[in-house]
């Protein structure tokens, strides 16, 4: 038999099985441009893929998981009908931007998300062109998508201008106020409402109730499923015919008169199912070339598609690492500073009734689940309105409450005027709890909270202590609620050491401790920078390290008796060189007549990116080896480290 003529034998199995991509469709996609070839009827598929591919990167830990999830087939959408980089789309906050990124050209940089030298975990503008906005605070997209379309306009140009906006951030007064104004001047532009009824924590406040409220027309849900049901039976066109006609009637019932969007003039369409991809880009398709300020209000389901995610949303919105297939993460028996803050807040208000805890939407981050379960009628949260919450605390304090804003540095800075108009010029009774002071370290630059010593300093009567540890942190709080005027209480992003129940320690504000005796070379620090300080001087004769817990006022009575004996002094701060720590030291050592040659460590005049706290703090020139180096400079026999 010739070998043309021999039937052909199967072939024998491989060695290395080539196993098919779970994301065949995404794989085909690496810009808005491949996206728009694929077919309508493919992108669920797409959306669905993404999805897993979020869930897998994610699941690394540390990422913002959950409300990705729920923004996946808006952002399908939303680049399947527009063209960006020319039309500009805007994400508020940008944590729900992961979709985003990997549909421009980044999802095999996914990996590097938060870490140093990788993509930020927001939008921003020096990443990619797509990105329309720098973000990481809340609320800011509308006041910046009315800008764009007024260059637009004024430079005689026709892109599109969308912005995303969401997660809550509707409670934002800022967005608001913007809101009034686009409605106002009335330009073109589309404002995608992205409503999942969550924020980090639980929406609050009239609006949130009021995109309820929208959501569920009892009267008119229910006739209209009867209504359907019975015509349905005679024509399915008429069917179709009478569910448009249902959606122009929810109009005609819902005038001015009760949609604040039409009062503002903004035209109002929704609510949309936001998980239905291709209506979503029918609907944009058609609502993006409206004239004038459009509306669309999409539902959507944060954590969708992952049934653990979906259950429990605020668990899954930045989760630590874990297992796609199961959720399952291996538990943390850390004790965070948050906590720390949350159960010495709880035992004070069952101490004290004038005590009173207001937070801008952080009630899980701030520390204050169990607080706002036991004392569910002195707790309040404003939603993403820092500037609310300081004014709403100085209310309480002129009637006499003692409360407690509970709030990240990062955040305070948008209520700064409020702190010094509203609560220190009166030099109101009003405790600001200060989370994540100093580098935060993955969320980057946005977040860093190095600018509040600087920024308090500046405010007359406020008062600054910086807690070494729980206990510390729990004296400085009794403290506070027990004297007159305004005090800011600021601690580390991280973990602290658990005290007792009960402990409060007493302490008088305004006084420092010796941690360590020396008069040759003497540390000021304060927070993170005293752990740097204690073990850059261990077994340093002659260096003094001193806990300089209170910023505002200094010690100077153990100031002056440093620097009259020291020949040199270093402060290290975990905030910004520029009108902080080291400079009250420089001021004060001026008013007293004395040179004492003094080294200020913290952060240098730039913002820092995103890395580890560690090395953000090598970077700056503030941890043990920059301290080291200092003091080997300064003539102190450093013996080099094994």
């Amino acid at each position: 038999m010739s070998r043309s003529s021999e039937k052909s034998s199967p072939a024998a199995p491989s060695s290395e099985l080539v196993c098919a991509s779970p994301t065949p469709l995404l794989d085909t996609v690496n810009s808005p441009e491949d996206l728009k070839r694929l077919a309508r009827e493919a992108l669920p598929q797409l959306s669905a893929e993404l999805r897993d591919e979020i869930v897998r990167v994610c699941s690394v830990g540390g990422l913002h998981l959950a409300s990705s999830l729920g923004a996946t087939d808006l952002i399908v959408a939303l680049h399947y009908v527009l063209n960006s980089p020319r039309d500009r789309i805007l994400f508020d906050v940008g944590h729900q931007a992961y979709a985003h990124k990997m549909l421009t050209g980044r999802r095999h940089q996914m990996h590097t998300v938060k870490k140093e030298g990788g993509l930020s975990g927001f939008t921003k503008v020096g990443e990619s062109e797509h990105d329309a906005i720098t973000v990481g605070h809340a609320s800011t997209s509308l006041a910046n998508a009315l800008g764009m379309a007024l260059a637009r306009d004024a430079q005689g140009q026709d892109y599109k201008v969308v912005a995303v906006i969401g997660d809550g951030s509707l409670t934002g007064g800022m967005a608001l106020a913007a809101l009034n104004t686009i409605g106002d001047l009335g330009r073109k532009m589309l404002i995608v409402l992205n409503d999942n009824e969550m924020s980090i924590s639980e929406n609050v406040g009239a609006m949130s109730k009021f995109m309820r409220g929208l959501q569920v027309q009892k009267w008119f849900q229910e006739g209209e499923e009867a209504g359907k049901k019975a015509v349905q039976a005679v024509s399915k066109p008429l069917a179709d015919f009478m569910s448009r006609a249902k959606s122009s009637t929810r109009h005609f019932f819902d005038p001015a008169s009760v949609n604040p969007f039409a009062t503002m003039g903004v035209r109002y369409v929704g609510p949309v199912d936001g998980h239905n991809v291709q209506e979503l880009v029918w609907l944009i398709e058609r609502l993006s070339d409206l004239d004038g300020p459009t509306i669309l209000h999409v539902v959507t389901t944060k954590g969708k598609g992952l049934s653990y995610a979906e259950a429990d949303p605020i668990k899954w919105h930045g989760p630590a690492k874990f297992d796609p297939a199961t959720g399952r993460s291996t538990p943390s028996h850390a004790y965070s500073w948050s906590s720390a803050f949350g159960d010495a807040v709880t035992e004070l208000a069952a101490a004290d009734p004038r005590t009173f805890v207001i937070t801008p939407a952080m009630r899980e981050g701030s520390g204050l689940v169990h607080y706002s379960e036991v004392h569910p009628h002195r707790y309040l949260d404003v939603g993403i309105a820092e500037d609310v919450a300081v004014t709403t605390a100085a209310g309480m304090a002129l009637r006499g409450m003692r409360p407690i804003v509970a709030i990240y540095s990062t955040f305070l800075q948008r209520a700064y005027d409020q702190v010094l108009h509203d609560v220190a010029l009166e030099n109101l009774g009003v405790t600001f709890a200060i989370d994540r002071g100093g580098v935060v370290g993955a969320d980057g630059a946005t977040h860093n909270g190095v600018f509040d010593l600087s920024f308090l300093r500046s405010i007359p009567n406020v008062r600054i202590g910086l807690p070494k540890d729980a206990a510390e942190l729990r004296g400085m709080l009794k403290y506070a609620q027990e004297n007159p005027g305004p005090f800011a209480i600021r601690y580390p992003r991280g973990n602290t050491t658990r005290v007792p129940e009960g402990t409060w320690p007493e302490l008088e504000w305004g006084k420092w401790e010796w941690t360590q005796e020396g008069n040759d070379v003497v540390i000021l620090a304060g927070g993170k920078g005293l752990e740097y300080a204690l073990r850059a001087a261990k077994d340093l004769p002659g260096v003094g390290v001193v806990n300089a817990r209170f910023v505002k006022p200094l010690d100077e009575v153990m100031l002056r008796g440093a620097a009259s004996t020291a020949r040199a002094i270093i402060t290290v701060e975990d905030n910004t060189v520029v009108g902080g720590f080291g400079s009250a030291v420089l001021e004060a050592l001026s008013g007293m007549g004395l040179r004492t040659p003094v080294r200020v460590l913290g952060i240098p005049d730039e913002f820092q990116e995103h890395a580890t706290v560690e090395s953000v703090h090598a970077r700056a020139g503030m941890d043990v080896a920059a301290i080291r180096t200092v003091l080997a400079e300064l003539g102190v026999d450093v013996p080099l480290e094994v």
